[in-house]
């Protein structure tokens, strides 16, 4: 054992502690007390707001959902629109909508209005059908539709396979109205079978293979009897509807009259007057309206009319009464204001003289004066015995390029390093830096910026022509794909005449382009914002305020009106009193500025339907919103990581792409249909779908060309290359741009060999025989200006 240790204890864990020690850190009852109290206090008071504070976010929520259902289903709000769309061919919509108009209002049966007031759902709705087979009618209807209600027929045996519920054009309109965006859905399945334990099971069936098709929100109703449809009308009328928001951001109106106005015969132009109910949000008489196909037009004056659908009508009219009733009658009547009407601004009009020299001031001659001075003193090394005269032949090696035989100086080829200059040559014609490519043939791949191709700019083809140049166009794509952005030097036109306007960038990433430089004439044409975020935040705040304000110049929501668009084209307006028939016709207000040209951009992306290529400046028809209008887009990539974007020659499959154009100005997001009408076919064809982006003409595009070449020569990191040009002059034009090979390898040119355009290059590596050495080479594209720019308009 070891030695015996003396034990030590702690302080505070002493036996016998003192009285003083035990009552340091106690406190007394009323202390305690009191400090209990404050601090349930605290708690209590903290606990208060945060109720006091849920309470109050939930009464804003009910009295917000509260409005929202008084503005859908009060007596002031205009009839909800529910779109009938049949999803295969053997759906019957007439019997449909007569059971459902019959359902609504028994009064109306046989009136061929298709707007009904129901007093017993104390609803007003406005039933529609969407016609199949007819895409442009489906687009439009379900733009303005509250509810689409999809019809299926299951009159196929349920004992058979029952996937035909839907066909390839129901399928291919769905996919194209949920890129426009799907307001609230139901499924209404008609032709059931009067067994219970079929009927189940089949509508079971018809669940499972079409709940991939819609929203997870969506319900399945069967639809045969009047029971039953009572029933879906009843959850109808209860439901909170879903728009998109691009909806709700402007006023619209769907035209259920459609009139036209002849004032004068000698100008061409007529009044349009459209009437129906004014939606989503109030309309100034001094707003711009659109029109879609038309364009964008003022207004004449606005007429309040008498509602033809009053929810709460007299009882017991005959029928004398309801024809009286529905007879139009003015209410009250606004005219625009001359000093605050918005003016209708298409183009910016440019001054022909803006860019003109003008004689120089008596400053700038004195200072031009001051610098001839200072040169005259500048020092400078002369042989022996140089005259004045022969002194001002004689360069300053600061003006020299720096290169070591001077070639880089006669070449005229910038390599862009800091800044951005255009390659430009004494000898080079005009006419290529006009367009350098508009005379050249058809059969150049890098030949994108011809007006039109053959098939569409001539009318006297005959079929083999046509499919001639269909082939074409389908090869050169294919050729895009496999070898992308490669071109070759044609023999019969120098490279630097061909080439002109192009130049050689060292990082496409990093390094800078001038915006403004060498613009083309159609700018001069276009608006363009400052800081478009913050002129949108504007624009959407002064339209809010309209919708607050009570104002003298604005209808309200929900009334009946009567809108005199004025100077119309007559031939546009009666081909449009033509479509009104069977399409729907929309007239939709615009904001501030939205009536301006300018240059926008839409992340597009190719549909899956369709599978002719899709080159860049075809002319295409662009579904924006409400609006329609003809576009020739430019494709090119997004970059996220640099300001340059690099231009595609086709709308590649799979993928996403940036599509800018020349167009009216809009606000985003919305939503695009982009479509284009084929050779031989009425109907166009869903050619693309995506959404608006910004509104930036500053945003470089830029048109990237590879020349390539072979090694002839090779010693180690030197090789003598040939059949990238074919003459010594481009190879010192193009002396000062950098060269690769697919191997991963970096040169530049040294010299020019032979007089056959052959060229000796030196590598950072050893190069192999088999490599091809490339060239990268730049230009800024820019859109191309439509002939037209409304579908309905005269071409």
């Amino acid at each position: 054992m070891g030695g015996s240790r003396v034990q030590v204890n702690k302080a505070h864990k002493t036996r016998f502690s003192s009285k003083s020690s035990r009552n340091l850190h106690r406190t007394s009852l009323q202390d305690r007390a009191k400090n209990a109290k404050a601090d349930k206090n605290l708690v209590k008071g903290a606990k208060a707001a945060r109720v006091q504070r849920s309470k109050m976010l939930r009464e804003q929520k009910k009295a917000a959902l509260l409005k929202e259902k008084r503005a859908s289903g009060g007596s002031s709000s205009p009839p909800r629109v529910i779109v009938l769309f049949p999803l295969s061919a053997s759906v019957n919509l007439d019997s449909l909508a007569n059971d459902l108009l019959a359902l609504l209002s028994p009064e109306a049966a046989g009136v061929a209005s298709s707007t009904v007031a129901s007093s017993q759902y104390r609803l007003r709705a406005t039933v529609l059908k969407a016609p199949h087979g007819d895409l442009l009618t489906c687009m439009e209807l379900a733009k303005v539709a509250d509810l689409i209600a999809f019809v299926a027929s299951a009159s196929t045996p349920w004992e058979e396979d029952c996937s035909d519920f839907i066909d390839s054009f129901g399928s291919h309109c769905l996919s194209v109205i949920r890129s426009i965006g799907l307001p609230s859905t139901a499924v209404l399945i008609r032709d059931m079978p009067t067994d219970l334990k079929k009927k189940n099971e089949l509508k079971k069936m018809c669940t499972s293979n079409l709940a991939a098709e819609f929203p997870e929100d969506c319900k399945f109703y069967t639809a045969d009897t009047r029971d039953e449809l009572h029933k879906f009308m009843w959850l109808f009328k209860e439901q909170r509807l879903t728009v998109p928001h691009w909806r709700s951001q402007r006023p619209y109106l769907v035209a259920q009259k459609v009139e036209t106005l002849v004032d004068d015969e000698s100008t061409g132009k007529c009044t349009l007057v459209l009437s129906g109910y004014l939606r989503a949000r109030k309309l100034s008489v001094n707003q711009l309206v659109h029109v879609a196909g038309l364009g964008d037009f003022q207004l004449s004056k606005i007429e309040v009319l008498n509602d033809p659908f009053p929810l709460h009508a007299r009882k017991g009219h005959d029928s004398m009464e309801c024809d009286d009733l529905h007879r139009e009658e003015v209410v009250s009547s606004l005219l625009p204001d001359p000093a605050k009407q918005e003016p209708l601004v298409f183009e910016n009009i440019p001054d022909p003289l803006a860019g003109e020299q003008t004689w120089p001031t008596e400053e700038e001659i004195a200072e031009a004066e001051r610098n001839l001075k200072q040169k005259k003193l500048k020092k400078r090394t002369l042989p022996r015995g140089t005259s004045e005269y022969q002194a001002a032949w004689i360069v300053d090696d600061t003006d020299e390029e720096g290169s070591d035989t001077g070639d880089d100086n006669d070449s005229g080829m910038v390599l862009e390093e800091g800044e951005d200059h255009f390659p430009y040559h004494e000898n080079t014609n005009t006419r290529d830096f006009e367009d350098d490519e508009e005379s050249l043939d058809l059969r150049d791949v890098d030949n994108e910026t011809v007006n039109d191709s053959v098939m569409m700019e001539s009318e006297n083809l005959t079929r083999e022509q046509i499919e001639d140049e269909i082939k074409k166009i389908k090869e050169a794509h294919a050729e895009d794909e496999e070898f992308p952005d490669e071109v070759e030097t044609p023999l019969d036109i120098p490279a630097r005449k061909r080439f002109a306007k192009f130049r050689g960038v060292k990082s496409f990433r990093t390094s800078s382009w001038d915006p403004n430089e060498s613009l083309p004439q159609d700018y001069a044409r276009i608006f363009a914002f400052d800081n478009l975020t913050r002129t949108q935040k504007h624009v959407m705040r002064q339209a809010l305020e309209m919708e607050e304000e009570s104002r003298d110049d604005c209808i309200l929501t929900g009334s009946y009106i009567r809108l005199s668009v004025k100077e119309v084209p007559r031939g546009a307006a009666s081909r449009l009193s033509l479509l009104a028939s069977k399409s729907a016709i929309i007239a939709c207000g615009l904001l501030q500025h939205e009536s301006k040209m300018s240059v926008l951009h839409f992340s597009i992306k190719k549909h899956d339907s369709y599978d002719a290529p899709i080159k860049t400046k075809e002319e295409l028809i662009f579904h924006v919103g409400f609006r329609q209008f003809i576009a020739r887009p430019v494709f090119s990539t997004d970059n996220f990581n640099s300001d340059k974007h690099k231009m595609e020659r086709f709308l590649h499959a799979g993928r996403f792409s940036m599509a800018s154009i020349y167009g009216p100005i809009s606000f985003p997001p919305l939503p695009l249909v982009a479509l284009k009408v084929s050779e031989g076919s009425d109907a166009p064809a869903v050619a693309a779908v995506g959404s608006l982006k910004s509104v930036d003409p500053n945003k470089i595009i830029l048109k990237k060309i590879i020349l390539t070449g072979y090694p002839q020569k090779v010693s180690k990191m030197k090789a003598s290359v040939r059949y990238m040009f074919h003459n010594p002059e481009d190879v010192r034009w193009f002396k000062p741009v950098e060269v690769w090979t697919k191997c991963g390898k970096r040169g530049r040119i040294k010299e020019p060999v032979g007089t056959h355009g052959a060229m000796k290059c030196i590598f950072n590596s050893v190069i192999q025989q088999h490599d091809t050495v490339c060239m990268n080479l730049y230009k800024r594209t820019y859109p191309k200006w439509p002939e037209r720019l409304y579908p309905l308009l005269d071409a």
